[in-house]
């Protein structure tokens, strides 16, 4: 298990250039290790993520900098790709204010777990500007394309009941309680058949951008795959000797 932790608390967390480079290379990186086997994020301080760091982005656009024109090609959108494409389980443990790309990429994690005082906010359009870093495609499959236009449109946040009862996210604890949650979850999940967890994350993806055909074809290729594991076939003989598996992720 590996925990990566936002850390400008000072700022909420907000992403300058430096903090999105440091986090996607930390992503590459925990995707490559074949040691984690499930990955954590959450933020340090009283917030997960404010978004993009205002400060930085407006005084590069005064300086005649192209950088902010260019950070969701650069940034943002590898940032998702390794996120959703992470062979391994992704868990957002949300403490405090989720914003903008901050509460996107918790969209684009696995599962969610929110402290009680977490808050969802999609402000672009209070910046004029549009959706990011995959919120167009993440949030609406999680609760649904008119709720997804009306977090958008009216910018108004959403706190941790609300999420959890739209969907948004699967469980809120105490804030106390919420990174010895995520890490407790993480910690079952490494145990897990980690192969079979990337082949299902993939199946679901096809399934999500495709038709049915194309849904059971990558049920066919992914069932072929995880069939020919040692995990599966060391899954199939403790339950045939009633024990409990000892799965290796292979």
């Amino acid at each position: 298990m590996r925990t990566l932790t936002f850390n400008r608390p000072e700022s909420f967390n907000a992403f300058t250039v430096t903090l999105k480079e440091a986090f996607l290379a930390e992503l590459k990186a925990a995707a490559a290790d074949a040691e984690v086997r499930a990955v954590v994020i959450t933020g340090a301080g009283r917030a997960f993520c404010a978004g993009q760091d205002l400060k930085e982005h407006i005084g590069l656009l005064q300086a005649g900098d192209p950088a902010p024109l260019h950070t969701v090609e650069k940034h943002y959108n590898p940032i998702v790709r390794e996120l959703i494409g992470m062979p391994k389980p992704v868990i957002a443990a949300v403490n405090g204010s989720a914003a903008g790309a901050g509460a996107s990429f918790a969209y684009a994690a696995d599962l969610r777990i929110a402290g009680a005082s977490a808050k969802f906010l999609m402000a672009f359009a209070n910046v004029g500007l549009t959706a990011d870093s995959g919120a167009s495609y993440t949030l609406p499959r999680l609760i649904g394309h008119g709720r997804a236009m009306e977090m958008m449109l009216l910018a108004q946040p959403v706190g941790a009941e609300e999420a959890l009862r739209v969907g948004m996210v699967n469980q809120v604890v105490p804030d106390e309680e919420l990174l010895e949650t995520a890490h407790l979850l993480a910690a079952k999940l490494a145990k897990g058949p980690t192969t079979a967890y990337a082949k299902i994350k993939e199946a679901l993806a096809a399934a999500a951008d495709g038709t049915l055909e194309d849904a059971l074809e990558a049920e066919r290729r992914t069932q072929a795959d995880c069939g020919s594991t040692e995990d599966h076939r060391e899954a199939v003989d403790a339950f045939v000797n009633k024990r409990a598996p000892k799965f290796i992720g292979r």
